[in-house]
Parts: structure tokens; C-alpha cells; sequence
């Protein structure tokens, strides 16, 4: 039955922003692994002030919800821009192009997919045609 459960403190995973040459703009931490979960993910994610995601991305598979835990920002949906605010939540289906932007305050998210794993495309140059 020990199994059959998992406990993590989110700020402990490794920061995987680090690895990819992201940091210190952005913090990057996802559970997946670390949880052992087999239909379901997670990750924190924070912006610095004012920084813009390089890339955009979405999936083949995996549905997931953006809940911004403080600050705020811009979402790109798409092309399509939407402000956002602490505790809005964002549902994204797997084939919508996804990118973020942090506001003056930074931007802090919890993440959380559902579906199939490994399946993101990243999208280079992906804030070029963003109405808002």
C-alpha cells in the first residue's frame, strides 16, 4: 500500500529551468516522476517581473489548468492575449499554442495536466502575431 500514495514538497524538486538555461528568469519544477503518478502531472512555475517565455507550446495529448498563485500577467492563446490575475484559473485543451508572460509583479503558477506524457511540441517565435 506504500505505493499507493505520494508525498512531495514542490519547492524541493530540482529546478529544472536551471538545466535549460532558463534561470534566473524563470523557475521550473515538475512532480510527474517524483509522485510516481500515472495519469496525471504537475508543475510550479514562476516569471520574474516582466519576463516574456521564449517559445510557446502545446500538446498531443495532455488537457492542463493554469492557476496563477500570485502576481500576474499575459497568456497567449493561440495569438489571442489574456490578462491575467491571482487565482484565475486557465483551462487549455492539448492542440492550443500556450505561452506565457509575467506582469511588474512577476508571475507564480501551478500547473496541473492531465493525459498522455511527453507529447509537447515547443513553438519558436511564438509572441510575433498576438492580438490583444
Amino acid at each position: 500500500m506504500a505505493n499507493d500514495y505520494a508525498i512531495v514538497n514542490i519547492k524541493e524538486l530540482e529546478d529544472q529551468a536551471v538545466k535549460f538555461g532558463l534561470s534566473p528568469n524563470v523557475e521550473a519544477r515538475f512532480g510527474r516522476k517524483a509522485t510516481d503518478a500515472k495519469q496525471g502531472g504537475f508543475s510550479y512555475q514562476k516569471l520574474a517581473p516582466n519576463y516574456r517565455q521564449q517559445f510557446g507550446h502545446k500538446h498531443e495529448g495532455q488537457e492542463e489548468f493554469y492557476v496563477v498563485l500570485s502576481g500576474g500577467g499575459t497568456i497567449n492563446l493561440e495569438g489571442d492575449a489574456h490578462e491575467l490575475t491571482r487565482w484565475d484559473v486557465v483551462r487549455v485543451a492539448p492542440a492550443v499554442a500556450r505561452g506565457f508572460e509575467a506582469g511588474p509583479e512577476g508571475l507564480e503558477l501551478f500547473v496541473f495536466g492531465a493525459g498522455e506524457t511527453g507529447d509537447a511540441t515547443m513553438i519558436e517565435s511564438f509572441w510575433e502575431d498576438v492580438a490583444g
